[in-house]
């Protein structure tokens, strides 16, 4: 029992007899205030323990070997799909010109309506099925037939047998077609004749593309791309154009698979044109990133930031070739995100938090008004309230 009393000394919350309760109007006002308060914090509090907190980390990226997969989705209302070239090239010296694998394009009229479904070849015209032989000029109607390269065959056997073969051909030559009216093959497709008929129309191109994790550029521009004495041109005098239109629509632009509250900086920006040809470039910084979710799932992908540039073209040459061009480097530093939940203690601390200082603060309040009200009172009850 002397336990039990010393015990009961210690009590940091006495008993007041419900006869000296005094209750006021002041006092049930904060009363239902507070608790209103107190409510809508516990409500936010509770939906933030239900839901995953994701927290980041920055660490040296020491990944090696690594290849780099580029996502994109671009408009072009004022460039045909047939003079449009996608080619990518990295510091290492690996070249990927006139991109077609997991490439697609969408033919668009004035209007931007589709022309056709999407392609993944080039919009060129079909091959001829009989071209003319590269030995006698004459049309073989069997299955031996070779066609002509018109100097670019770099065997004797080889053998072209439609324009965009010869094309190719030139292109590993290093050469430019200038009159694609000379090349038999061109002009029994209608190459030209092709470009002329998609005078007016626009190209959507989207794919993607899997290259080395080095610093590099990808590029769409017109004309056929190739290499001539280690400088990179494209062949735009066989288009016979002397300006291009490169307007553009960056429908979406990313480095790797989508994670969630990922920010792309390029979707839906557009670039209109107001030169008769231009250049446009966009400098990226790429960096690495994996975020894992709650259920222990790993996504390996890239943010990215970007700062442009834009140079009107005069005459068309090498070093001024109209088109998009993208350079990208990456970021020492890679960023790890991951998801987790808040844990149960954490969250009763805040909801305990809650309560006691919305009661604490609310107390105060109350008895501030209650005594201020009663000195005021008291003044006016002796007549020294002015």
């Amino acid at each position: 029992m002397q336990m039990l009393k010393k015990l009961q000394q210690l009590d940091a919350y006495p008993k007041i007899n419900e006869d000296f309760h005094s209750r006021t109007l002041s006092g049930g006002v904060i009363t239902v205030v507070s608790s209103i308060f107190m409510a809508i914090l516990f409500i936010t509090e509770l939906k933030l323990f239900l839901l995953p907190g994701t927290t980041s980390e920055l660490l040296v990226d020491t990944s090696r070997g690594e290849t780099l997969q580029i996502n994109f989705d671009i408009t072009f209302p004022a460039l045909a799909c047939s003079v449009i070239s996608l080619d990518a090239m990295d510091v290492s010296g690996e070249q990927h010109l006139d991109v077609k694998h997991n490439i697609f394009k969408k033919r668009l009229d004035p209007s931007g309506k589709v022309v056709q479904p999407p392609v993944q070849e080039d919009i060129g015209g079909p091959k001829i099925d009989k071209p003319l032989q590269k030995h006698g000029g004459r049309l073989e109607h069997n299955e031996t037939y070779c066609g002509s390269c018109f100097g670019a065959e770099q065997s004797d056997d080889e053998c072209c047998n439609s324009c965009e073969e010869v094309r190719e051909a030139y292109r590993k030559r290093g050469w430019a077609i200038h009159n694609a009216d000379l090349i038999d093959q061109c002009k029994r497709e209608g190459w030209l004749t092709k470009i002329k008929e998609e005078e007016g129309e626009g190209c959507n191109i989207y794919g993607s593309l899997e290259v080395n994790k080095v610093a590099g550029n990808f590029h769409f521009a017109p004309g056929k791309s190739f290499s001539q004495q280690h400088v990179h041109v494209h062949d735009v005098q066989s288009l016979h154009k002397e300006k291009f239109n490169v307007s553009h629509y960056i429908n979406e632009l990313s480095f790797g698979a989508r994670f969630p509250g990922v920010v792309n900086p390029l979707d839906k920006e557009k670039r209109i044109q107001k030169f008769p040809s231009a250049m446009y470039q966009y400098f990226i910084k790429v960096v690495p990133t994996a975020y894992t979710d709650m259920t222990g799932h790993k996504i390996v992908t890239n943010q990215f930031s970007v700062t442009d540039h834009f140079k009107a073209v005069e005459g068309l040459n090498g070093r001024s070739l109209p088109g998009v061009f993208f350079f990208y480097e990456l970021s020492p530093i890679k960023v790890l995100f991951t998801e987790r939940k808040t844990s149960f203690l954490h969250f009763l601390t805040n909801v305990c938090a809650i309560i006691g200082g919305v009661f604490t603060v609310s107390g105060i309040i109350d008895s501030f008004i209650y005594h201020g009200h009663r000195a005021i009172k008291k003044k006016m009850e002796i007549g020294k309230y002015i």
